[in-house]
């Protein structure tokens, strides 16, 4: 089952108590189905709780609709519909509606509280919403034919602080939201309190886990770095060596050269805590960048060599 549905079926859960709710709720299905005019309506759903729910919201307005499955390739969708001669002026007259609009318009005398206004938006979303894997992506949308109902449902998100985005996508008016916390609010306004703190667990650990893995990507540059150090040092000693230098460094260096040589793999705090008498970090590390200009000078010309070259 996809996270949307999931989401669906929490919102479905809920029991709608007061009239004036169902008659939004119902009005959403108008708005939001398939069609809505002097036909009639019509919802299709792949949720077959959708269809019995807008089905149940209708009957209880005193109008009464079926429900039909119908086969596809894809899986089978649920059709809700009004299509009675005796019924549809009687769905006509609880709208307001002539079922001859030009444009079909939300009529906000439908709102009479404040739970009215929550659960159209949250029937909308059954009819035709849809809202990504938070373990992907945090997207929710509302997908509609009609431009100007999708403007204002957008205007009646971003009333109540969910922050919508509005787009025309392959001929489909979306009204989407992509802000997690956002997302949170809205799905708990909508009575899905349960997907909402799910989105919220999977906020808190990726964020947890993105911090171990920018830790674990330092760590790893920072080893990196202190290993090729290390090695660097190391070859320098060894150059020291070969050219009998290494007596040639004053005492402190000669130290710190012969110590390294006889515990290569030691850390530097380590290693500067052996030293006779032991040294912070920071100095032996001096002593390292001491060591290896040594190292360097040796490969480099001397003066006479230079004078000979140039004459």
């Amino acid at each position: 089952m996809s996270f949307s549905q999931e989401v669906k079926n929490e919102i479905l859960r809920h029991k709608i108590t007061k009239p004036c709710c169902n008659v939004a709720a119902a009005y959403a299905v108008a708005c939001f189905g398939k069609y809505f005019d002097d036909r009639g309506v019509v919802l299709q759903t792949e949720n077959e709780g959708v269809a019995i729910f807008a089905q149940k919201s209708y009957r209880r307005c005193g109008i009464e609709g079926e429900v039909l499955r119908k086969e596809r390739p894809t899986g089978p969708v649920f059709e809700f519909s009004v299509k009675a001669e005796d019924q549809i002026p009687k769905m006509l007259d609880l709208f307001g509606h002539t079922g001859k609009e030009p444009t079909l318009r939300i009529r906000p005398e439908h709102f009479k509280c404040q739970k009215c206004m929550q659960t159209f938006i949250a029937t909308a979303f059954l009819c035709c919403g849809t809202m990504t894997d938070p373990e992907k992506s945090y997207n929710l949308e509302f997908l509609s034919t009609r431009h100007y109902l999708s403007q204002q449902l957008e205007a009646m998100l971003a009333e109540h602080d969910f922050h919508p985005h509005r787009a025309l996508r392959k001929g489909a008016n979306t009204v989407y939201i992509k802000a997690a916390d956002h997302i949170e609010d809205l799905l708990t306004f909508m009575g899905a309190g349960g997907a909402a703190m799910r989105i919220m667990d999977q906020r808190l650990y990726n964020e947890m886990r993105n911090k171990t893995n920018r830790l674990s990507n330092c760590e790893t540059a920072n080893l990196g770095k202190s290993v090729q150090a290390a090695v660097q040092v190391q070859m320098a000693i060894e150059r020291l060596k070969e050219a009998d230098a290494l007596a040639t460094l004053p005492e402190a260096l000669r130290q710190t050269a012969e110590l390294r040589m006889q515990y290569p793999d030691l850390p530097l705090a380590k290693l500067a805590q052996k030293m006779d008498p032991p040294v912070s970090k920071a100095g032996l590390s001096h002593r390292f960048k001491r060591i290896q200009e040594a190292a360097k000078r040796l490969s480099e010309p001397s003066q006479t060599e230079k004078e000979t070259n140039h004459a």
